[in-house]
């Protein structure tokens, strides 16, 4: 544990007052290959977003105030392409540290063709091992190893749902319990089609099918689950969280979930006007509950 933290701790760079940033891997990253892609960031549906991410890391919010012994790993949505760091990133970690959890945003390497031969394992990798870095560090950060959560938006609510139900043999890069906001679960026709094309870039074999039928993957080792959406949501439909509301409760594990009549799709931190606002500080207490 003490080298573990040594080790970070030599990797941290300020990049504001109180956050910092961590590479996730020292060296070359698992399945990655040399490429000549270039990190920018570029504004996307009115929003910050960032480009070609081949070098993943964390940047931690620590808990401020009154420390609830939780944290936090947060996946910015971005449909695969791109990342949307600062409305489903930044944003949701400053609440959610000003609430006394820890928060921590994963910019984690998007699937890109030119950067990794096995592009579908590479967003899958990151959050393994940024869970495992977050609950190695819990000493120094004052927050329980048991009570490290994971939670994403759209297509890293994709990741966040794979993350939680394809558990992983190593159990510190499994999460204790996962946020998933406007969600992908399914493996609809649709759904296939955008992996196919932004994950794998290539066919799905009959294996993955039924691994990234991810709602059919839930068992009572799948961890509790807050879930948003909102009703007129029109690039991921409401079904997606209700069904994966109705697995968990089948199989007898607890789960949350808040709908909105109104939002639409990619409403981040949420707005006044429609009432999604509400919703972080749900979250909150959830967490805390946990």
């Amino acid at each position: 544990m003490r080298l573990i933290c040594i080790v970070l701790l030599s990797l941290v760079a300020f990049v504001s007052s109180g956050e910092e940033a961590i590479d996730i891997w020292e060296g070359p990253p698992p399945y990655s290959k040399e490429n000549s892609l270039e990190e920018y960031v570029k504004e996307s549906w009115g929003v910050p977003c960032v480009h070609n991410v081949t070098r993943p890391t964390l940047t931690i919010h620590p808990a401020q105030g009154e420390n609830s012994g939780r944290a936090m790993i947060i996946l910015p949505g971005g449909g695969y392409e791109v990342e949307s760091f600062v409305a489903e990133g930044r944003q949701i970690a400053e609440h959610l540290s000003s609430h006394g959890i820890t928060a921590a945003v994963l910019k984690y390497r998007l699937p890109l063709a030119e950067a990794s031969d096995q592009p579908h394992l590479v967003p899958l990798t990151d959050a393994r091992r940024a869970i495992q870095l977050m609950k190695s560090m819990a000493e120094i950060r004052g927050f329980d190893p048991s009570k490290v959560g994971i939670m994403g938006f759209s297509a890293g609510g994709h990741l966040a749902t794979a993350i939680s139900v394809l558990r992983s043999e190593k159990e510190d890069e499994n999460p204790d319990f996962s946020a998933l906001v406007y969600p992908v679960t399914t493996l609809a026709p649709e759904n296939r089609k955008w992996l196919e094309e932004t994950l794998f870039h290539r066919a799905m074999t009959e294996e993955e099918q039924r691994q990234y039928t991810l709602v059919d993957n839930v068992t009572a080792a799948t961890p509790p689950a807050f879930l948003l959406h909102a009703y007129d949501d029109d690039v991921v439909p409401i079904s997606e969280s209700i069904v994966f509301a109705e697995a968990l409760t089948e199989v007898g594990q607890d789960v949350e979930v808040h709908f909105f009549a109104k939002g639409g799709h990619g409403f981040g931190p949420g707005r006044v006007e429609d009432g999604t606002d509400q919703w972080l500080g749900l979250l909150a207490d959830w967490i805390k509950r946990q």
